[in-house]
């Protein structure tokens, strides 16, 4: 398509896609989208210190300015060379964080959380980074290794803020984050490539290409939408947990039901394993494996979790390896339909996972507070469920049993 990317002149060669630059890519994106879930840890303190609507305007600010620099940002990685976009990003992202840390009152903490969400976005320059300086052969595997970084972020973030905050305080766990999101840009400063821009679209164009994308791309429409189901499984999982094992028979505190995210980082570990079969073989089988090991978590939970801790322990590490294989599967399919327009891919895509997520986030909380355990697992379960049908039903609507490695 004409509007997805437009020609470069004297174009050179992207640089190779080094050890050392996997590495830089991978904490960045795990530093950065850890900032999303800080506060979550928090919001008790918060609460106590701002008043009950601490609790839920802090992490929606934050998700909302997540979702719009997904929108307006990162399309920009097209445009722009990404390694200036992720050090200004990072920079701006530690003004956001201290700003947070030194907040006088409600307002400024929830206009900071909202910049917080925004300049997070990082995270999603990286992973495209990645898929751009990768050769075709091994784009599954480097991009996957990329996203352990990101997912171990998202896992771990919230057992370190716990901690940090129970020891020094919810203004000491920012502080810190604005140090390290500094430390994070003088890396992407000093290691990473310099690199071309994809296209020459001025903005207003740029993102008329990405509506052009969701529309007449059907790849990049049924990834995005099988990913989003299966994260809105994920989600309606996570956001009750909490909630369950606090109360009877299990009794645990919030330290002790963030522990469950050690587990789900070891399901993280996976992303390169996944990305590896996706090059070799097709990304599709590598989802439905996905869905179906997410769908698997939710009998587990269901039949077990409410008498068991280790089936909850086994049921969080399946779920979290089949949510991260059929990402970096998903990803390896879109990544693979236009060179010079990932970043624009990249925003379609995880556009429709954040909306998938935060459906299943408000299922979740209201089937638990409705129907207990049970009615949650059900609801998670369709979800998963609905996610697996998605790739399963692909060749009938492709009109082909074939699915060619690089669609």
């Amino acid at each position: 398509m004409s509007s997805l990317s437009s020609p470069m002149p004297n174009a050179a060669a992207a640089p190779a896609l080094t050890a050392a630059t996997r590495l830089s890519l991978s904490l960045i994106a795990g530093g950065s989208v850890a900032n999303i879930y800080y506060n979550q840890p928090l919001l008790g303190v918060l609460a106590q210190e701002f008043g009950p609507s601490a609790s839920s305007l802090v992490p929606t600010a934050t998700l909302a300015g997540y979702g719009f620099g997904i929108l307006a940002l990162v399309p920009m990685g097209d445009r722009h060379p990404r390694r200036g976009l992720i050090v200004g990003q990072l920079l701006l992202l530690a003004g956001a964080l201290l700003l947070a840390a030194l907040a006088p009152g409600l307002p400024t903490l929830a206009a900071a959380s909202f910049l917080i969400g925004v300049l997070s976005t990082a995270a999603q320059q990286a992973v495209p980074f990645a898929a751009e300086l990768a050769p075709d052969a091994a784009r599954g595997r480097m991009v996957g290794q990329v996203m352990t970084g990101l997912l171990l972020g998202i896992l771990l973030a919230r057992t370190l803020s716990g901690f940090v905050g129970a020891w020094f305080g919810w203004r000491a766990m920012f502080g810190a984050a604005a140090l390290l999101s500094v430390a994070l840009a003088a890396l992407a400063r000093l290691t990473l490539p310099t690199t071309k821009a994809a296209t020459l679209l001025p903005y207003g164009r740029l993102m008329e290409s990405v509506l052009d994308l969701a529309l007449t791309q059907p790849t990049v429409r049924r990834a995005a939408l099988a990913q989003a189901l299966l994260f809105a499984a994920f989600n309606a999982f996570w956001t009750s947990l909490a909630l369950f094992v606090q109360g009877p028979p299990f009794g645990l505190d919030p330290a002790g039901a963030g522990l469950f995210g050690l587990i789900g980082a070891a399901g993280a570990l996976c992303a390169p394993m996944a990305g590896r079969f996706a090059d070799t073989r097709s990304p599709r089988p590598v989802v439905i494996g996905g869905g179906l090991l997410t769908l698997a978590a939710f009998g587990v939970f269901d039949l077990l979790g409410e008498r068991s801790l280790l089936a909850m322990g086994l049921g969080v590490l399946l779920i979290d390896i089949g949510i991260n294989t059929a990402l970096i599967a998903n990803q390896t399919r879109v990544y693979a339909l236009a060179a010079g327009a990932r970043g624009r891919i990249n925003t379609v895509f995880f556009t429709a996972v954040f909306v998938g997520g935060a459906l299943g986030a408000s299922a979740g909380t209201r089937a638990f507070a409705a129907g207990g355990w049970p009615l949650l697992c059900l609801v998670g379960g369709a979800f998963a469920a609905a996610g697996v049908l998605v790739p399963l039903l692909e060749p009938r609507l492709t009109g082909s049993s074939h699915t060619p490695p690089h669609p």
